[in-house]
């Protein structure tokens, strides 16, 4: 298939639209069953560039949850605990634990669930059956994957009437050296960001703790990886082998800190007894679920737990979570990595940064506040590299 003729553009004014290759060659994707969209392309030529790449570099299966050509979350196939299992509404799934792909959507899926809603899946291994049952029942546009088993792709075509998107890659591709784009008639033309990402980047340690442990070492290349293809300016926390909290496309750096922190605050307090044993109403939807926890988590929770409220999700009223309690427990973790895209401006980052667990920080460095940067990270105690090298997606 030489070009796949597209519903329409961004939005449905724009028409025509299609896919195609600028030299005339065959595409290297197979559209297995749907209609995927001109988004839904972005997303997926995205995504599976970051699950390649973590796959290539931590040898593990890898998945991603993309919305709008951004990350929501990446990681990797590690076992998931018990808390983590019931966090992303995973506990019920059998087989999950012999499925290294699984556990890493699993992981990407269930990080955070209320921007992953409707989101395009890159899997970086052939598609098992276990994995396409978790896809299936999820709210999602589509998915790409060099491949899928028989019994897979029959539980994805019955996915949205029979008209999920599912796409086949080559997994040997490899795009040409130069690529291209126009903006406003303009075109544009670089080298492809081939740059590696690996554990030689991490070698330039800059503050007085210099111990970095081997899962540090793969959470910070979980987090770079997905800084990669994030839209920037991005902040990517990471732990346990997948992106916590991503902040992408963000005028300011503390605001995409803030925004990630946030996130990765989430995730970790959506694994504490006090929201795993929310008593929720049975029958209550995954949607319905995602969003009371959110809610319940942040200063608006009276809208879930008030008197007028709480019977719609609740079969008993939740106490609050309050705010002191929430940072007691936060403020007793250390294990979290924080990459950045570029240069931290200003060390008001590392503060918010260790305000969500960060023990750990990859940053390319330059900025004129590098050593007020490092300055504060010692003062916490924390282990900054400085990989030297932008990360900047666009």
């Amino acid at each position: 298939m030489k070009e796949f003729e597209l519903k329409y553009g961004c939005n449905p004014n724009q028409k025509p639209a299609k896919i195609y290759m600028a030299n005339g060659s065959e595409l290297p994707v197979e559209i297995v069953n749907g209609r995927p969209g001109y988004i839904n392309f972005l997303d997926a030529l995205n995504s599976y560039q970051l699950v390649r790449e973590l796959k290539n570099e931590l040898g593990l299966p890898a998945a991603t949850s993309f919305k709008h050509v951004s990350p929501t979350s990446a990681a990797v196939g590690l076992p998931l605990s018990k808390e983590l299992k019931k966090a992303v509404f995973a506990d019920d799934v059998e087989g999950l634990d012999d499925s290294p792909l699984a556990c890493a959507y699993a992981r990407a899926r269930g990080t955070d669930r209320m921007s992953s809603f409707g989101d395009w899946v890159a899997l970086s291994d052939t598609c098992d059956a276990v994995t396409a049952k978790l896809i299936r029942r999820e709210v999602s546009d589509g998915v790409i994957a060099p491949g899928y088993t028989p019994e897979a792709l029959e539980i994805l075509k019955r996915k949205k009437s029979g008209n999920y998107p599912v796409i086949r890659i080559e997994e040997g591709y490899v795009p040409e050296t130069i690529e291209e784009k126009q903006v406003y008639g303009v075109t544009f033309s670089q080298i492809r960001n081939n740059f590696k990402i690996n554990k030689e980047l991490l070698s330039n340690v800059v503050t007085e703790n210099k111990i970095i442990p081997d899962w540090a070492v793969r959470d910070m290349i979980v987090s770079l990886l997905t800084l990669k293809y994030t839209q920037s300016n991005s902040v990517c926390f990471a732990e346990g082998g997948q992106a916590i909290g991503v902040g992408a496309g963000q005028q300011s750096r503390i605001h995409c800190t803030r925004l990630a922190g946030g996130k990765a605050d989430n995730w970790h307090l959506r694994q504490t007894e006090r929201v795993l044993n929310l008593p929720f109403k049975e029958g209550l939807g995954r949607p319905d679920r995602d969003n009371a926890v959110d809610v319940y988590l942040s200063e608006d929770y009276e809208d879930v737990i008030g008197d007028d409220v709480w019977a719609k999700y609740f079969t008993e009223k939740p106490a609050p979570f309050t705010r002191e309690e929430k940072q007691a427990y936060l403020s007793s973790l250390n294990t979290t990595i924080l990459g950045s895209d570029a240069f931290f401006p200003f060390e008001d980052n590392i503060v918010r940064a260790k305000r969500s667990g960060a023990g750990f920080i990859a940053q390319p460095g330059g900025s004129v506040r590098d050593k007020q940067v490092i300055e504060t990270a010692n003062g916490y105690g924390m282990v900054m590299v400085l990989t030297g090298m932008r990360l900047f997606h666009h």
